[in-house]
């Protein structure tokens, strides 16, 4: 990798240290035999009249989709274990505020990434619990946010 690429993963390193959300989510579905899905995301923001810095990070990652919302913010969002694995992977060394939560969904995409859903095991969900709660206590959130009994329900793993 050459040093002016370094230079653009610091960059965008930075920009997700600064604005942007790393989310690790259990999503209903009614289609399938579980019901459910992980969603693996990284989401960067920006005021909507700024908004360049984003189409920059799209065109070097080479990646996503861009939306304007209502609130007046424009975002890039990055769907997809394989994605995000590899995203984390080459912008690991350069995060400095969310390292904790970006080792956790780089752990979490490898699981899901090298598993298909259906064969996850105990152990896999109790670990993506492990790891949605080490994201969702190091992120600023509005919400409320799901306990360990909340995720464990949610996952057919209580008694």
């Amino acid at each position: 990798m050459g040093s002016r690429s370094k230079i653009h993963l610091a960059y965008i390193a930075g920009f997700l240290d600064g604005d942007s959300s790393l989310m690790l989510q259990i999503k209903k579905r009614k289609d399938g035999k579980l019901k459910r899905r992980f969603m693996c995301t990284i989401c960067f923001y920006q005021d909507s009249r700024h908004e360049k810095p984003l189409y920059w990070i799209k065109n070097i990652l080479n990646i996503g989709y861009i939306s304007q919302r209502n609130d007046g913010m424009t975002e890039l969002r990055i769907n997809g274990y394989k994605q995000v694995k590899e995203i984390l992977q080459n912008l690991m060394p350069f995060i400095k505020f969310k390292i904790e939560q970006a080792k956790a969904l780089y752990e979490a995409s490898c699981i899901l990434y090298n598993k298909k859903n259906i064969l996850l095991n105990k152990k896999d969900l109790i670990k993506l619990i492990e790891y949605i709660l080490i994201i969702q206590n190091n992120n600023y959130v509005t919400k409320k946010k799901k306990t360990k009994q909340d995720l464990l329900k949610i996952l057919g793993l209580t008694p």
